[in-house]
C-alpha cells in the first residue's frame, strides 16, 4: 500500500437577535478538525470535532416506522387464511426496504400521496418475499395470489393513509415550534428564502441570520449577517440553529465546503434550495421543494444505520472466512521472514483511523528500520537495499498486509476504505492537502478506490485524499464488494509497492 514506513423585512421582527460578531473580512476557514492523537475528553466543548459530529435526529422516522409495521399487522391480522408466521419476515423486509428507497428520510413538505407508488412497490416486494420464505418451510400454508394482491393494496393505503396524519401532525407541530435556521449565500435568493420561511411556518424554520462564505460580496438584509467561523458557532450555540438552507451552488466557492462540515459537525440538519428558470439538475429529487424551490438534502457525512452497520458485518464475515484459508499462506509467509531476518516477524505501527483515533496496525517486517524516528518518519522505503528478497516479494504481491486481517476483526480497520497513515504524515498531509483530514470520516481500509486505480505506494496525496472522499460520499455496500473483486484481480498481477 502507500508505504511500510521505516518499521515500515420580517423575520427579524419575531426574533430575539443575538449579540454577533461584527462582519470581517476573514474568508470562512474550514472547522476545527478533530486532533491527530485525541484526548481523552474534549478540551473545547464549543467546537466539536469534525469527525464526530452530532447527528440530527428526524422526529417523525420512529413514528413512520412503526405505523408502516402497525399497517401491515392489521392487514395480517384481517386476513385469517393468512399464516401468523408470515408476520416476522413482512415486518423485516418491508422495514429494509422503506429504508433503502428513502421513505424514512422525508423532505420538506411531505406528501403522502406522493410516497403511495413506493410504498405499493415496497409493499409487493415485502409480502412476495415473506410468502416465498414460508413456502419454502410450510408450503401448505402458502398464500395464494388473491390473498397476496389484496394485501399488497390494503397495506399500501393503510401504511398511506396513517402517513397523511403523521404528516399533518408534523406541520402543525412545526407551525407553533419552528427551529432556528441559518440562510447561506449572497444576493436576492436570500431575501425570497427569508420570506418565503416567515410567511410559510409550516416549513418549521425561523430565520435568525444570513451566513457569507464569500467576503467579496456584501447583502443587506434585516438578519445578522456572519462572515467568521466564530460567528457562525456563536449564532448556534446561542439560538439553538437546527436548521441551514443554503442558497445557490453548495461548492460554489472554496470556503463553502468548510461551512458545510462546520454546521453538519454541529447538529444542523442541511438543506440545498436553487431559484429561478433551469436551476434544476435534470435529476428528480425526493426532497420536494420550499415554497417553490427546488430543495435537497446536503449529506457531508455518511448517514449512519443499516447500512453502514452492514459494512462492519460484511468485514467480520469475510475477515473471519478468509482467516482459515489464509492460515497457511500466513504460516508460510512468517516462517520466511524469520529464517531471511530474524526475530521479530511481526511488524507494529502506530496509524490514524476513523476520527483521527490511533491504532496499531500488524504487517509483516519486511525492513528492520535503525530507529523509531525512521520507523515514524520515512516515506518510501520499497527500494531500500537493506530489505531482502523476502521482504521484495511480500511488499510485491502484498502478502505482508495480509495480518491485518486481524485488525479488520478487531474493528481497527475495514477491508474498504482510506489506507491508514502515520500520525506524523498525517499533520504534514492535513496542513498541505485540503481535504485529506476528511478521510477519517469513514473506517480506514486494507484497499479502497484509490488503491485500485493505481495511486498505491508513492503517487499523489491529492490524488489519493480526491478519490477517497469520493468513496465517502458515494458509498454503497455494493462499492466495497466491488472495491474487494478488482483489488483480487490486482494481486495476480503483482500490483504491491
Amino acid at each position: 500500500m502507500t508505504t511500510e514506513s521505516a518499521s515500515t423585512h420580517h423575520p427579524a421582527r419575531h426574533v430575539t437577535q443575538p449579540p454577533v460578531a461584527p462582519a470581517t473580512t476573514a474568508p470562512i476557514p474550514p472547522p476545527q478538525t478533530a486532533p491527530i492523537s485525541p484526548p481523552r475528553r474534549p478540551t473545547d466543548l464549543s467546537t466539536p470535532p469534525l469527525h464526530q459530529p452530532i447527528p440530527f435526529r428526524h422526529r417523525a422516522t420512529g413514528p413512520l416506522i412503526a405505523t408502516d409495521c402497525a399497517a401491515a399487522a392489521c392487514v395480517l391480522a384481517c386476513h385469517p387464511a393468512t399464516p401468523v408466521l408470515l408476520l416476522g419476515p413482512l415486518l423485516m423486509f418491508l422495514t429494509l426496504l422503506h429504508t433503502h428507497a428513502g421513505l424514512y428520510r422525508t423532505g420538506l413538505d411531505p406528501a403522502a400521496l406522493d410516497e403511495l407508488p413506493a410504498l405499493a412497490g415496497c409493499a409487493a416486494l415485502a409480502w412476495c418475499a415473506a410468502a416465498t420464505a414460508l413456502t419454502a418451510v410450510r408450503p401448505e400454508r402458502s398464500p395464494g395470489w388473491g390473498v397476496l394482491l389484496a394485501a399488497v393494496a390494503a397495506t399500501s393505503l393503510l401504511a398511506c393513509a396513517a402517513r397523511a396524519v403523521i404528516y399533518r401532525v408534523q406541520r402543525w407541530s412545526a407551525c407553533r415550534h419552528p427551529r432556528s435556521t441559518l440562510i447561506v449565500g449572497t444576493g436576492p435568493a436570500v431575501h425570497q428564502i427569508a420570506d418565503a420561511l416567515f410567511a410559510h411556518p409550516e416549513y418549521g424554520m425561523r430565520a435568525v441570520g444570513v451566513v457569507h462564505a464569500d467576503t467579496g460580496t456584501t447583502t443587506e438584509s434585516s438578519l445578522p449577517v456572519l462572515t467568521s467561523a466564530g460567528g457562525v458557532n456563536r449564532a448556534i450555540i446561542q439560538n439553538s440553529v437546527r436548521y441551514a438552507v443554503f442558497t445557490g451552488a453548495a461548492a460554489g466557492d472554496r470556503d463553502t465546503p468548510g461551512l458545510v462540515r462546520l454546521l453538519a459537525a454541529r447538529g444542523c440538519c442541511l438543506w440545498q434550495v436553487r431559484s429561478g428558470p433551469g436551476s434544476s439538475t435534470g435529476v428528480r429529487s425526493s426532497s420536494g421543494h420550499l415554497w417553490g424551490f427546488a430543495c435537497s438534502r446536503l449529506d457531508p457525512y455518511p448517514r449512519p444505520g443499516a447500512a453502514l452497520m452492514s459494512k462492519r458485518v460484511l468485514d467480520a464475515v469475510l475477515a473471519s472466512v478468509a482467516l482459515v484459508p489464509a492460515a497457511p499462506i500466513l504460516a508460510a509467509c512468517a516462517l520466511a521472514v524469520r529464517l531471511s531476518d530474524g526475530p521479530g516477524v511481526l511488524f507494529r505501527q502506530e496509524r490514524i483511523g476513523l476520527a483521527g483515533r490511533p491504532f496499531t496496525l500488524l504487517k509483516f517486517r519486511t525492513l528492520r528500520p535503525s530507529d523509531e524516528r525512521e520507523s515514524a518518519t520515512r516515506w518510501n522505503v520499497s527500494d531500500d537495499r537493506r530489505m531482502s528478497t523476502v521482504g521484495h516479494i511480500l511488499r510485491r504481491t502484498s502478502l505482508d498486509e495480509l495480518p491485518q486481517l486481524w485488525n479488520v476483526l478487531r474493528g481497527d480497520m475495514s477491508l474498504v476504505g482510506p489506507r491508514p497513515e502515520r500520525p506524523y504524515f498525517v499533520r504534514q498531509f492535513s496542513r498541505s492537502y485540503p481535504g485529506y483530514q476528511d478521510r477519517h470520516r469513514m473506517p480506514v481500509g486494507i484497499t479502497g478506490l484509490a488503491q485500485i486505480h493505481g495511486l498505491r505506494g508513492d503517487t499523489s496525496i491529492e490524488d489519493r485524499a480526491r478519490f477517497d472522499n469520493h468513496y465517502i460520499e458515494s458509498w454503497s455496500l455494493w462499492q466495497d464488494i466491488r472495491i474487494l473483486l478488482l483489488t483480487a484481480t490486482a494481486l495476480f498481477r503483482f500490483g504491491g509497492s
